[in-house]
């Protein structure tokens, strides 16, 4: 009898301790997990998408479009899709339909055998959007904003970017006849450009021995950019060179980890470098300098222009945040937004904008740009003539940086003796 009295008591302590147990370590979450559900309920209740204008056209399509029998439901779906993407007027986000999503991963093999211009919808024909360094199109006087009617015998009218481009590459070798409409001339222009197998090395560098100065360019921020530009940075250490130049125009972007161990050789350890914001602040990101020695302490110029977008705008505009390097050129593409893909189920694919990158201080180059602290165009002979301006005048600035040691009086200086070229001209 006291045998079963002591088990009878242990199994009730036991199952007193359990359902405590169970009620301190589940029924909070249990209840979470029902605030969630009428939270997610709530939220669909709030935010109804009224479609009634949209079923409202559907049905006098399905009654009385003469064709209706030839209409492809899914086809209406996509384009409906595509049409509220596109309504976002987020040049970055799109909607491909199946067979155009299988056309954007034959773009991502960057097989390069074509004329090196990066191209953009527009509602009639493809413009211009970048030129690649070293490439085809900028040989042949291909230009960004430049808008493309024509290639060969083909019209590019109504083509979505990703046909259009089939008719503008393949294979190396061969000439394209494109017809032009440059936005400031007069009239269109006819551009033969021969197609190649373009290999841009990540990395150039040079040095001008009668200005002492060095110069790196920064063709593209690749898995293998980082390596090659502290190996071509320590070259400039040990040579004469007392000046630099980077040169990041014309350089798209692609890897922000390339453009974290670049700029993590100029600017000390921990700083933010550039900041990742997302409509839920919990996934927001800085991202900081691993810089575990010494930073370059030489005096900077960078070039910047309008084919400079995302890791080359991270670079330039940190640089410039830290009074690290003067900017010089044209403003920049503007280019500061994350985009992810998600796949859909019947083999189309949204790209959509989830984030967007910040400046140390907290600059959105989306809306701003990165703007040159000394602004140089090209004139129209220094196409003709093959004349870097660009990249004189930056010589010109660095030597003013060298000599008055901060960013602020080196633009100051540099922009009084260009006012008295100026004055000596006119007179």
């Amino acid at each position: 009898m006291k045998k079963v009295f002591i088990t009878f008591i242990t199994s009730f302590l036991f199952g007193v301790i359990f359902c405590f147990y169970i009620q301190q370590n589940y029924a909070s979450q249990l209840w979470i997990s029902s605030w969630k559900d009428l939270k997610y309920q709530q939220t669909l209740e709030d935010k109804p998408l009224d479609l009634s204008d949209f079923w409202e056209v559907y049905d006098i399509l399905e009654k009385d479009y003469f064709s209706h029998g030839e209409v492809n439901k899914k086809d209406l779906v996509r384009w409906a899709i595509t049409g509220m993407v596109d309504s976002l007027w987020d040049k970055h986000s799109e909607y491909m339909s199946p067979d155009i999503h299988e056309k954007f991963q034959e773009a991502l093999e960057w097989d390069f055998e074509w004329i090196g211009a990066v191209v953009d919808k527009t509602p009639l024909w493809v413009k211009v959007d970048r030129i690649l360094k070293g490439s085809p199109a900028k040989k042949y006087g291909i230009r960004s904003w430049d808008i493309i009617i024509q290639a060969d015998e083909t019209v590019l009218e109504g083509m979505n970017v990703y046909d259009a481009v089939e008719y503008i590459k393949w294979p190396a070798g061969t000439q394209v006849d494109l017809r032009v409409i440059r936005p400031w001339e007069e009239q269109i222009l006819e551009i033969s450009v021969l197609r190649a197998k373009i290999h841009i090395p990540s990395i150039e560098e040079e040095y001008y021995e009668d200005t002492n100065i060095a110069y790196i360019s920064i063709n593209m921020f690749g898995e293998q950019t980082a390596d090659e530009f502290i190996k071509a940075l320590e070259n400039v250490k040990h040579s004469w060179a007392d000046g630099l130049i980077i040169d990041v125009r014309d350089n798209g972007g692609w890897y922000l980890q390339s453009a974290v161990l670049v700029l993590s050789e100029f600017i000390k350890k921990k700083e933010v470098l550039v900041k990742t914001k997302y409509t839920d602040s919990y996934f927001n990101q800085n991202y900081y300098s691993v810089n575990d020695g010494e930073t370059f302490d030489g005096k900077i110029v960078v070039l910047i222009n309008g084919n400079s977008a995302s890791a080359s705008e991270i670079t330039a505009g940190a640089l410039s945040e830290y009074n690290k390097a003067i900017l010089v050129g044209k403003k920049s593409y503007g280019k500061w937004s994350v985009q992810q893909p998600f796949d859909m189920k019947d083999g189309s694919l949204l790209k959509l904008t989830v984030a967007k990158w910040f400046t140390p201080k907290g600059k959105n180059i989306d809306d701003e740009w990165i703007e040159p602290d000394v602004e140089v165009d090209f004139i129209e002979e220094d196409y003709v003539n093959s004349y870097d301006r660009q990249l004189e005048e930056a010589k010109k600035v660095l030597e003013f940086f060298r000599e008055k040691r901060t960013t602020g009086l080196a633009i100051e200086a540099y922009n009084e003796s260009i006012a008295s070229e100026n004055n000596e001209l006119e007179e």
